[in-house]
């Protein structure tokens, strides 16, 4: 382990890819993916966020907007690149079964274009099955348009549910499990670093998969910072206005999502620095629940792949190296970013 103390102390992250786990230091994103034979493939970038490079950008709020919407591109950017790898696995096994396989003609990497449509595509299923549609039952099935904290406590309480449901549901899927454990995996590693441990599949594998800063505990604040942010806007809309209408909800709570994202990440920046805070521990308790759902326990090669991909986003050098005691010694393979 490299012995910077700036190192140490920066906050690093992740998450999990087919077959593998991208993590994030303040200088360099490592993506690592176990391959068919064996071996852990590391793509390494040096990296450095937005809000890092320009200062002004560092406002409350403002800057959790635009860190969302970098991670979300450099989110869909490693799965797809993963997921390449992954096809090329399986068009390797299917040649070496005498099957006959269609090459498919990809371009090599993914361009922030494409990351940026796959994302606005996302986005806007997202937003219409997550927010447009508890919008619309609400008001429709419930004669509460004009009690605005009683609209938006229903119309979240169905936001959530739906949410659980599709979380519960996809969970069910044999590449999702995987995915998952891969997931428990980049956690457990994470927690190791913050302990200032050796990161050794032994010494990783005894932390908890539920960590405080998880995109999964993430949503959860998101949905309920959404609740009351909008409850005020809807009070603030009917004092002004006298009325409000599911087409003026739409037009004001749409434009205003970036705005809860960026407050939502101020809430879990500041509840990772204070989790020692009992009120802290009780409103952080519903993400850290879910993990049980969206976790599950990696096996030691995932670790391995969750520590490569950390060693490699930390600067240290993978050349020739192996990870891990004798029994879960790994090839390792870089790649150029």
């Amino acid at each position: 382990m490299s012995e910077s103390t700036e190192e140490k102390i920066m906050p690093v992250g992740g998450q999990a890819v087919i077959e593998g786990v991208m993590m994030r230091s303040p200088k360099r994103i490592a993506t690592a993916v176990r391959r068919a034979s064996g071996k852990i493939e590391v793509k390494v970038q040096e990296f450095q966020s937005l809000v890092q490079r320009k200062k002004w950008l560092n406002i409350p709020i403002f800057r959790g907007a635009v860190t969302l919407i970098e991670v979300m591109i450099l989110g869909i950017k490693t799965l797809q690149w993963s997921a390449d790898k992954a096809i090329e696995d399986e068009e390797a096994k299917e040649i070496a079964e005498g099957k006959k396989v269609k090459k498919k003609n990809k371009k090599k990497g993914m361009s922030t274009v494409s990351a940026v449509f796959s994302i606005s595509i996302a986005l806007l299923v997202g937003i219409s099955a997550f927010f447009v549609l508890p919008l619309y039952l609400t008001t429709n099935l419930f004669n509460i348009e004009k009690q605005a904290l009683t609209f938006n406590l229903v119309a979240g309480s169905i936001r959530i549910v739906f949410f659980l449901l599709y979380i519960w549901g996809i969970s069910f899927m044999k590449d999702v499990k995987r995915l998952f454990e891969y997931h428990g995996a980049e956690h457990k590693t994470v927690f190791a670093f913050e302990d200032k441990v050796i990161l050794s599949p032994e010494n990783v594998k005894k932390y908890s998969t539920f960590h405080p800063r998880c995109g999964t505990s993430f949503l959860v604040i998101v949905m309920l910072v959404s609740l009351i942010f909008f409850a005020l806007v809807d009070t603030v809309i009917m004092l002004w206005t006298g009325n409000i209408s599911l087409l003026t909800r739409l037009a004001v709570h749409l434009p205003m999502i970036p705005v809860v994202g960026g407050l939502s990440y101020e809430v879990l920046k500041a509840s990772a620095a204070n989790l020692d805070n009992a009120v802290v521990r009780f409103l952080t308790a519903p993400g850290l629940g879910l993990q049980r759902i969206t976790t599950s326990q990696p096996d030691g090669e995932q670790l391995e792949v969750a520590i490569a991909a950390l060693q490699a986003a930390l600067g240290e050098d993978l050349k020739d190296g192996l990870v891990g005691p004798p029994e879960l010694n790994s090839e390792i393979v870089l790649v150029s970013g």
